[in-house]
């Protein structure tokens, strides 16, 4: 007798697989500014039943003052190197959603972090999607400048090689949250029971001696 699954069971027991298979790795969200890290990560860590932390949110705290005050008193630099801190610090928390700043995945310690301790997944948004997200809010400091859009665009083009890097992409666009979840869920599913290659099997080989038998 065929057993009749739901399909809110169905999404449960795909969710729950993707728990287990992390074990100890974190869930990783990396992009641009305004490509939904924090939104799309929220709705993710309640569906994957994960603690959701935001990067941003953990260096405000840790330093005190908001991140544009950070980057005013301090500079970037000071910025980079407490958000690698934080990042290094917050990978060590066992299973958790964790939305990094756009910048983040560009220095190569964060970086190789990730890759150790969590499956990374870019949400990949178009220019023209940024800029319309990020003229809603005025806390991003490297868009205090005269021609937004074409720090926008130098943006994209200086991070885009470090964030094609990441295990998962997934295109972020002007579509109602859940699906993007629904997507991104799926990818991670995928990745994490993907069928091993061929080419990384690894079949013993024969003694020359022994006869075929």
């Amino acid at each position: 007798m065929s057993e009749t699954v739901l399909p809110g069971l169905a999404g449960a027991t795909q969710e729950a697989a993707i728990v287990a298979a992390l074990g100890k790795r974190a869930v990783v969200l990396v992009g641009m500014m305004g490509a939904g890290k924090s939104t799309i990560g929220r709705r993710m860590a309640a569906r994957l039943r994960l603690p959701f932390l935001d990067a941003d949110h953990e260096i405000e705290t840790a330093a005190g003052m908001s991140i544009p005050d950070i980057f005013e008193v301090h500079g970037e630099p000071h910025f980079r190197d407490g958000e690698a801190r934080v990042i290094a610090r917050l990978l060590e928390s066992g299973p958790i959603l964790l939305a990094t700043g756009g910048g983040a995945y560009v220095r190569d310690e964060t970086r190789q972090r990730i890759r150790d301790k969590a499956i990374s997944l870019w949400l990949k948004a178009d220019a023209d999607v940024i800029l319309r997200r990020v003229k809603k809010r005025d806390n991003r400091p490297l868009l205090k400048t005269p021609d937004p859009a074409g720090t926008i665009a130098r943006l994209i083009e200086a991070r885009h090689p470090f964030y094609e890097q990441t295990d998962i992409t997934l295109d972020s666009r002007d579509v109602p949250h859940e699906k993007i979840v629904d997507e991104a869920i799926v990818a991670l599913h995928e990745h994490l029971f993907r069928p091993q290659a061929a080419s990384a099997i690894v079949t013993p080989t024969a003694d020359p001696l022994s006869p075929i038998v």
